[in-house]
């Protein structure tokens, strides 16, 4: 072979050499993502921001891991409350990456782990509040799960950014006994406003009838005004009007005789 067809085939060989160097070694970073490198086995402090990026392959190997907010759907999780009610609980986690090198670095995989804590979490936690307590303050129990989450996630380079609990299933006997305890709810509140109507009526009829004793003539325009009422309708109502003295001196009887 000649010698300068070997040194072109060498030239030919080493620039494809370059090249695929050049391809291994080139990246390009979405803006919502980082790149954690590991130099022969040992992980760069900083990790590598979005645009391109050069590493030196096969020195060094980049590992991408997204910054965006993960949507985790938690699976119904069999609870028992804090006053021994049997339910199935689900909830949704909100999260994100914060640290790139903590998150490849502290755990084999951050979303398994993630949805793992979440899971044991929400059985835990549910544990310690009564049905009506998970039923009717939600914010309460989310608040805690929330904080609860992020302070054992925080190691791992993640950020729990909310936690809302979704459904809450309990066994059909129990949604009978609500609705009973909800009846009677609403039937002692009816009854409690009745009676204070009856009691706000009785005292008006009450100050009503001392104004009518210290004003003897007002129970007699009353009286008049009762029959213009009746009369202003038609129908067959005859009324005889009766004078209430007359009455009165009926009521009390003859005059005793004299002695």
């Amino acid at each position: 072979m000649p010698l300068d067809q070997f040194f072109s085939l060498g030239w030919l060989i080493a620039l494809f050499i370059v090249l695929i160097w050049f391809w291994n070694s080139i990246y390009i970073l979405k803006e919502w993502e980082r790149g954690a490198v590991l130099r022969l086995g040992r992980m760069l402090p900083e990790a590598k921001g979005a645009g391109l990026r050069l590493v030196m392959w096969p020195i060094e190997t980049l590992y991408r891991l997204p910054l965006r907010v993960v949507t985790l759907d938690v699976p119904p999780q069999d609870v028992i409350t804090r006053d021994n009610v049997s339910a199935k609980v689900n909830a949704v986690c909100y999260f994100k990456v914060v640290d790139a090198n903590r998150a490849l670095r502290e755990v084999e995989n951050y979303l398994y782990a993630t949805s793992q804590l979440a899971q044991t979490t929400l059985r835990s936690v549910c544990g310690q509040f009564e049905l009506d307590e998970i039923l009717s303050d939600r914010e309460k129990v989310n608040a805690k799960l929330q904080i609860i989450l992020d302070q054992d996630t925080d190691p791992w380079g993640i950020k729990v950014t909310k936690v809302e609990v979704k459904q809450v299933d309990i066994p059909e006997t129990m949604q009978r006994a609500i609705a009973r305890q909800a009846e009677a709810e609403r039937e002692r509140r009816a009854k409690v406003i009745h009676a204070d109507g009856e009691f706000e009526a009785s005292q008006k009829l009450a100050d009503a009838a001392r104004v009518l004793e210290t004003q003897p003539a007002a129970i007699q325009l009353r009286y008049l005004q009762t029959l213009t009422e009746i009369g202003a309708e038609k129908n067959t109502t005859v009324v005889f009007p009766l004078p209430i003295d007359m009455l009165n001196a009926w009521m009390k009887g003859p005059p005793a005789p004299r002695s």
